[in-house]
């Protein structure tokens, strides 16, 4: 099936689009793997930070291309959490359909000139692009759990910047490893109400599967997820290892945590598109 782009997924499903995010290669075959299963499109992303650790974007961003490319059901491919234009420019020559430029931590006017500057350029390129507003303060910026972004400020920064989609602060926070986060469902209904372009949901590793039913069902349409995969893989590869001490064969304990990955994106695809 052909590589797609989240336009594209966002467009054609009535549903909860999957969002997640891509560490190493058995990540991005694992995520594939449970939305094969699923019947459900899926989007592999890419973030900065795992740019970072491979020391370069390109040795990751065409493997998971090529995952992308053998998938037999639709995937995007995307840049997630962008600071860097330079970046930005790399990802889209690689070849990936869309991006996530993140100048939330600059002040406002400066994040409105400079997400409008890469939005153009995208899309005179035909990349979607996902940005979001607004610095609270706090690691997370506008996903401290107690941020909340302004219907109105919404309205306008989508305006001003030309965006395809929209980051929204409305109770999550990035990295958490329980589910115990609470959402603002009538905000989410007024931001989708008021704002005309898809919503997103950063930091949903820490939404219990009813409450991401419900962001969905009010109007969130891209739900990223990182942390609990990280939390699945992670705990499969420690059992296995735990019960075969003298495994020296990595394949045999990433398989283990491919596997975790596989069935936790069949479950949670079947929660956003229930």
């Amino acid at each position: 099936m052909p590589l797609v782009g989240i336009g594209d997924i966002v467009r054609d499903s009535s549903a909860g689009v999957g969002a997640f995010n891509v560490i190493q290669l058995e990540h991005a075959t694992g995520i594939v793997a449970g939305a094969e299963a699923a019947g459900a499109p899926v989007v592999l992303q890419i973030s900065e930070n795992a740019v970072r650790y491979h020391g370069a974007l390109a040795p990751i961003a065409l493997a998971t291309l090529a995952v992308a490319r053998a998938a037999r059901t639709p995937v995007a491919v995307h840049l997630d959490h962008a600071t860097d234009r330079a970046l930005v420019e790399e990802a889209v020559e690689l070849g990936l359909g869309s991006v996530m430029f993140d100048a939330s931590a600059l002040p406002d006017e400066e994040n409105v000139a400079l997400t409008a500057e890469v939005a153009a350029w995208c899309h005179a390129r035909g990349v979607w692009v996902e940005a979001e507003l607004g610095e609270v303060g706090g690691k997370d910026g506008v996903h401290a759990p107690g941020a909340r972004t302004k219907p109105h400020e919404a309205v306008d920064y989508v305006a001003r910047t030309g965006v395809d989609a929209l980051a929204v602060a409305v109770g999550t926070s990035h990295a958490m490893t329980t589910k115990d986060a609470v959402l603002d469902l009538e905000l989410i209904a007024s931001l989708r109400a008021a704002v005309p372009v898809p919503l997103v949901l950063h930091g949903s590793s820490g939404v219990p599967d009813d409450t991401l039913r419900e962001a969905v069902r009010h109007g969130m349409k891209k739900i990223n997820i990182a942390t609990h995969l990280n939390k699945a893989f992670t705990g499969a590869v420690r059992d296995y290892l735990a019960h075969d001490e003298k495994v020296v064969d990595s394949r045999k304990y990433l398989r283990a945590g491919r596997d975790a990955i596989t069935r936790e994106v069949t479950h949670l695809l079947g929660v956003l598109t229930g």
